[in-house]
């Protein structure tokens, strides 16, 4: 009888424990959503203001191609994200190429390195600013002499 009993007490912890594992995984991931929808929209309106199609930010790969697109960078940096692969080095590689890319954006857009580092950084909120601020696309910018 005493090990029926230890034994009840024990599925009950473990079943409070798992419902507060999943309960702890499910805001984790409405929070990730939260933030995914917030970058989603930022991006959106930087492709509208760049003459690029905004549904495009909704499509995984296709929305890092017309990211290229809108940085004057060629359609097959795409395959730099197969470079985490590649342990250590390739992360690392992909993170300058990430900076790279950002700063080709932030350029296109009129700003300055101060704005690559914000997009480097707090992504999110950066995306809403440039999608919604007062920065005009500017392309391709002539060689300053």
């Amino acid at each position: 009888m005493l090990l029926a009993t230890t034994l009840a007490q024990v599925s009950r912890n473990d079943a409070a424990v798992a419902t507060g594992i999943i309960a702890v995984l499910a805001g984790f991931a409405l929070i990730l959503f939260a933030i995914y929808i917030i970058c989603v929209i930022g991006l959106w309106k930087v492709f509208a203001k760049a003459g690029q199609p905004g549904w495009a930010a909704l499509i995984p790969i296709y929305n890092v191609i017309v990211l290229l697109r809108v940085a004057g960078l060629p359609w097959h940096w795409v395959f730099a994200l197969f470079l985490p692969f590649i342990p250590f080095l390739g992360a690392l590689a992909l993170l300058v190429l990430q900076v790279m890319l950002l700063h080709r954006i932030s350029t296109r857009f009129g700003q300055g390195v101060g704005f690559t580092i914000g997009l480097t950084l707090l992504g999110p909120i950066f995306w809403l600013i440039l999608g919604f601020g007062d920065s005009k696309y500017l392309g391709e910018q002539p060689a300053q002499a």
